[in-house]
């Protein structure tokens, strides 16, 4: 039966009997010495894809290729930080229902003893022993814990230590990466005319302020205090801006911090705040009442 054949040096093509495979002869079209081969036959199966199917597979991996250079990289470049955005803003929801289940116990803790706790209790020589954040355990669903605690012995005494190695997520934000599980990220702001004067225990009826205008709790940048220990912020010390140069008070969380007000409001404060109006936020009886929010 006949195959086909193509001359090497010229291209000519041809017709030849398939005796000639493996035989030597002039080509036809320019004379050359030329060798007949065999045809090449197809496997069983697997047809030899056509011009057209082997055209569509060449446009569709275009098609694809293009997409991925131009348009689908333009797509992953949204879609990522969307993802890490919708982290972001369900990390400072979740830390401001921390703060609010802060506030709420804060208030329950009011209405048994007719004021807020605290920010530390003393013994008898003056020495720090507790938190304010050890007095609201039982109002945070954290009754067994504080049953086990010695409030008349120092946080850091080995017994109290050991409880201390308890994670308390109420006080811990999500934002925060890495770091000591057993901290606190929030903290009270002590001094006079705070929410929190030492030892001394503030109730509504000092906000002359109004509650609505006065900070009860706020986040903190890079803590490592632990929760039972009695260390907050010192008013007299403290830089009234947010997340600046060395300043305490801060947030994982871009472009501010989340505060809670003395009336359970949650909010959140930009980085640009003036810190005047920051200063009359974190005093409650300074009779300058600010509209803030």
């Amino acid at each position: 039966m006949p195959i086909p054949f193509q001359c090497p040096h010229c291209g000519h093509r041809t017709q030849v009997a398939d005796t000639y495979v493996g035989q030597s002869g002039p080509c036809a079209g320019c004379g050359a010495t030329v060798t007949i081969a065999a045809a090449e036959k197809p496997q069983a199966g697997k047809p030899k894809p056509s011009s057209s199917s082997a055209s569509g597979l060449y446009i569709a991996l275009t098609l694809v290729l293009g997409f991925l250079t131009c348009g689908g990289l333009g797509v992953l470049a949204l879609v990522l930080p969307a993802v890490g955005s919708a982290k972001g803003a369900a990390q400072r929801m979740q830390c401001s229902n921390n703060l609010k289940q802060i506030a709420l116990a804060m208030h329950s803790y009011a209405t048994v003893h007719d004021a807020f706790p605290p920010a530390y209790t003393v013994d008898a020589d003056g020495n720090k022993l507790h938190s304010w954040r050890t007095l609201i355990l039982p109002y945070l669903e954290q009754d067994g814990l504080y049953q086990q605690i010695d409030l008349n012995s120092a946080w850091d005494s080995p017994q109290n230590l050991a409880l201390a190695q308890t994670v308390i997520s109420p006080y811990c934000c999500p934002s925060v990466k890495g770091g000591d599980p057993y901290r606190t990220d929030y903290k009270v702001i002590v001094g006079p005319g705070t929410m929190f004067e030492g030892t001394n225990q503030i109730g509504f009826r000092d906000v002359t302020d109004g509650t609505a205008n006065t900070i009860l709790v706020v986040e903190v940048a890079g803590s490592s205090t632990s929760w039972m220990e009695p260390a907050d912020l010192d008013l007299e010390q403290l830089q009234p801006v947010i997340n600046g140069a060395g300043a305490e008070l801060g947030s994982s969380h871009p472009g501010g911090m989340s505060v809670v007000l003395a009336d359970g409001a949650v909010k959140f404060l930009a980085n640009t705040i003036d810190p005047g109006l920051l200063r009359s936020l974190i005093t409650r009886n300074d009779g300058n009442v600010v509209n803030a929010f």
